[in-house]
């Protein structure tokens, strides 16, 4: 909802008026406005099988002052608040949309009493995603957690895993191996969860945490862990033979499950951003800190006291100075490379916001740096009179 509750047109219609993430479910506009979003949504996909409308994480619900004296009522509660708002939502799309099967997320219902749950009509309105992003996803309370929606009433459920995003908000590359273990925890929860009770996998793929964060890794940077995650899922696993059909079809000679993905360039589309990303984000920000922080050159004979001051002693600008250069001249030229690659997939704000995340901090010490080497190295300005007086007559 930050998305449409940001705007000062809209800010009348939050929980807590500071915030911009919760809808105020006491308003007839704030359903009125969901109705809209959703009938816009759907005008433009139209025959769609299911719909999902959200519900998660829905934080300050019944902070508002409304919120506060409803709840104050006897029969009320923060779980009723949630239940009323989701079951006029979810019958809208149902009387407005028909064929269309309103999801949910489920962790606003979890710990709502089962008895509730069931009284309150929405397991035969909605069917739940659970979802979890961890590599250390607990098998045994995900079947519980099924369980308990299927004795609600629940007929139908979901999975949702990751393969980007979900590990960092400011995430460049996705951990390949925390996403292949998270898809292969949930396929023993498939496995082993009540039959035919799970209806598929929703692998979603992150671009922001929310509407106010910075990007975390861009989709180019996440098709290979895409890649391998869809193959562990339809073959069941992710054996050599598996691991040897995804780097086939990426075009790489390697597949490294390990922090990252390797840096071969590939074949797949988007395959450049990907390497250069790569790249950038494994060796800029070392190579810089490397030459500032760990060059003796640098930390014995420019350090932050010789620069602020602009000393130096001139042989050491031979030590410093071209390494610099190069370097400036290596990173200059793949981020140039970067920009034009990410043209054909992205907005420029997008590039901009990037690239001033990821690349502008380290570039501008490196520039500093040698701005500041120019400088030292500048010759010093004639010596002015003094004024003292030499003894001797003019």
């Amino acid at each position: 909802m930050e998305f449409v509750l940001k705007h000062e047109a809209f800010a009348h219609l939050r929980e807590v008026a500071l915030f911009p993430n919760t809808l105020n479910p006491h308003e007839a506009e704030s359903l009125a406005l969901v109705k809209d979003m959703i009938d816009q949504i759907l005008e433009l996909h139209r025959g769609v099988r299911w719909l999902h409308i959200g519900c998660d994480e829905v934080y300050y619900l019944g902070e508002g002052e409304t919120s506060k004296l409803w709840l104050q009522q006897e029969q009320n509660s923060h779980a009723k608040l949630c239940l009323s708002h989701m079951q006029a939502v979810a019958s809208h799309v149902l009387a407005q949309h028909p064929g269309t099967t309103p999801l949910v997320w489920d962790d606003m219902l979890r710990d709502i009493p089962q008895e509730q749950l069931k009284a309150s009509g929405v397991p035969q309105l909605v069917e739940p995603v659970l979802w979890d992003y961890g590599a250390d996803l607990d098998v045994h309370s995900k079947i519980f957690l099924m369980g308990k929606y299927q004795e609600c009433g629940f007929q139908r459920l979901w999975a949702a895993s990751a393969f980007k995003g979900a590990t960092g908000a400011n995430q460049a590359l996705p951990p390949v191996e925390h996403h292949i273990r998270n898809h292969e925890q949930w396929l023993q929860v498939a496995v082993s969860g009540p039959v035919d009770t799970l209806q598929g996998i929703i692998l979603t793929g992150w671009q922001r945490y929310d509407h106010f964060s910075v990007l975390c890794e861009l989709l180019p940077v996440g098709i290979p862990s895409l890649a391998a995650c869809l193959q562990l899922l339809v073959h069941g696993g992710f054996a050599e033979d598996v691991k040897l059909r995804v780097e086939h079809f990426l075009g790489v000679s390697s597949l490294e499950i390990m922090d990252t993905m390797s840096e071969g360039a590939g074949s797949f589309p988007g395959s450049d951003i990907h390497a250069l990303v790569t790249q950038i984000s494994l060796h800029l920000r070392s190579s810089v800190d490397t030459l500032l922080e760990r060059n003796r050159y640098v930390t014995g004979w420019f350090s932050p006291y010789h620069r602020r001051r602009k000393l130096i002693h001139p042989v050491m600008i031979q030590h410093i100075q071209p390494e610099a250069l190069s370097l400036l001249s290596r990173w200059s030229n793949l981020v140039q490379q970067l920009e034009v690659a990410l043209q054909l997939a992205f907005y420029p704000d997008t590039i901009e916001e990037w690239l001033e995340e990821n690349v502008l901090p380290s570039m501008q010490r490196l520039q500093g740096l040698l701005q500041d080497l120019g400088e030292a190295a500048a010759p010093l300005p004639p010596p002015t009179s003094s004024g003292w007086d030499t003894g001797q007559n003019p």
